[in-house]
């Protein structure tokens, strides 16, 4: 069979040609963007089938007194058949993977990201103006957790919760907070927060100040399915996650939440925020989700979190500012103003580019006390992706030296393109199997 980026080359050779040079991008740099991995063959043979031809408005059951009926089809257009089987098939293994009892739990794997995904669950359970809260997004938390320039800051009465002083979660300030306004919803999670997140704790906070309590586990969903996070579930009521980041599927974003709640959710999702599923997608998540219940898998998420911590702890030793002085899990926060022994820098923004001309590609980030978003004090990196080529723990030490020396040497040009040709050669080592060449 003709490779797939050949074929395409012939067919358009200036999308071919974009598409082989973003390959090579991938397979020659340190990919160290924690929201980033790289997807098996399967899953992108998954997203280009047949399925990307098919319209498929509504869902393979209807809602009956609040059951879900799967004899009876619930789609707008005809010709769905195998569309049905396929996302109930996705549904079943969503439940498989993220629940501890699938009986007693819904699943929506229609939305288009984890974005929507969030957005769909607010719009299900609130009305503008209603009060939620949510981990501010320089302490951590998402657009959509309520920040102000996102719709979820604008139609709600978003109150933000920080970390303390140690840039942990202050559970007895999130209580505080949950009385005092009276939230109908908590929504817990984060996109750059390196610690354990207490689900238990905020189970019961939502318990307490009668709030549904909805984790978003974007980034750590594949640690929670495997044991190296606590699960969210039974503590919290909904789940939104994406399945690009470390679950290492397709973009997309998925719902899943107690039995109760599901009738809300499909209706927020569909027709509340979207047209058509992706059947495509929704495809390559069933993929994914079975790859995701394989033994490797959990050997892979185990291996992550080891890859983290070691290369925490290498530049910790250097003197790099870690926030929360660690990492529990598959990433880092660098306060790289904070830092010392030479390797503080003007900015996050400023250093991230340094770094990708020497091949590591990181991203930059705000931490607390950042006014200027687009030049924050962090850099966030994390082991995700390098971890799916094959890299282990003795590798972490090359990893290390690499972002030590594209630091202490940002402005030298000659330093920065000799640790990148050292990247290239090293990055040649491992197989190709993620990518189409």
């Amino acid at each position: 069979m003709e490779n797939a980026v050949r074929y395409l080359t012939k067919y358009d050779q200036e999308v071919g040609a974009l598409v082989s040079a973003e390959t090579q991008r991938q397979r020659r740099t340190l990919s160290l963007i924690p929201s980033e991995n790289y997807s098996s063959k399967a899953v992108q043979l998954a997203l280009a089938t047949s399925y990307t031809n098919k319209y498929a408005e509504g869902y393979p059951y209807l809602w009956s007194n609040g059951s879900r009926e799967e004899q009876q089809s619930g789609r707008y257009y005809r010709g769905q058949e195998h569309t049905n089987e396929l996302e109930l098939l996705a549904i079943r293994r969503a439940l498989q993977l993220f629940t501890p009892n699938p009986g007693d739990y819904h699943a929506n794997v229609q939305p288009l990201s984890g974005a929507p995904a969030n957005l769909a669950v607010l719009s299900a359970f609130l009305k503008p103006g209603d009060t939620f809260l949510g981990l501010a997004l320089d302490y951590g938390g998402h657009l959509t957790h309520g920040h102000n320039v996102n719709i979820t800051g604008h139609y709600y009465n978003a109150v933000q919760y920080r970390l303390n002083e140690s840039y942990e979660l202050d559970y007895e300030e999130i209580r505080r907070l949950a009385k005092q306004h009276s939230p109908k919803l908590i929504i817990c999670g984060a996109t750059a927060y390196p610690l354990q997140i207490s689900f238990r704790q905020l189970g019961a906070i939502a318990r307490e100040t009668g709030a549904l309590l909805v984790a978003d586990i974007a980034h750590i969903c594949g640690l929670c399915v495997t044991g190296y996070h606590e699960h969210p579930f039974p503590h919290a009521d909904i789940v939104t996650t994406t399945t690009h980041k470390i679950l290492r599927g397709p973009r997309a974003g998925l719902i899943v939440c107690k039995k109760p709640y599901g009738a809300a959710i499909d209706r927020a999702v569909f027709p509340g925020l979207q047209g058509g599923p992706h059947m495509n997608t929704i495809a390559a998540m069933a993929v994914a989700l079975k790859e995701a219940m394989s033994p490797d898998y959990k050997l892979y998420a185990g291996q992550v979190v080891r890859n983290a911590k070691l290369l925490s702890e290498m530049l910790k030793a250097e003197g790099f500012k870690l926030m929360g002085g660690r990492t529990d899990n598959h990433l880092l926060l660098l306060d790289v103003v904070g830092s010392a022994n030479g390797l503080s820098a003007k900015n996050g923004n400023w250093l991230a580019k340094r770094w990708e001309t020497a091949g590591i590609v990181a991203n930059k980030n705000a931490i607390p006390g950042d006014t200027k978003p687009w030049y924050p004090s962090g850099v966030r990196l994390g082991t995700p992706a390098i971890t799916t080529i094959g890299m282990k723990d003795q590798d972490m030490a090359n990893v290390a030296e690499w972002i030590i020396r594209a630091t202490r040497h940002a402005e030298n040009e000659a330093e920065l393109q000799r640790v990148r040709d050292e990247i290239e050669q090293f990055m040649g080592r491992f197989p190709s199997e993620p990518f189409y060449v």
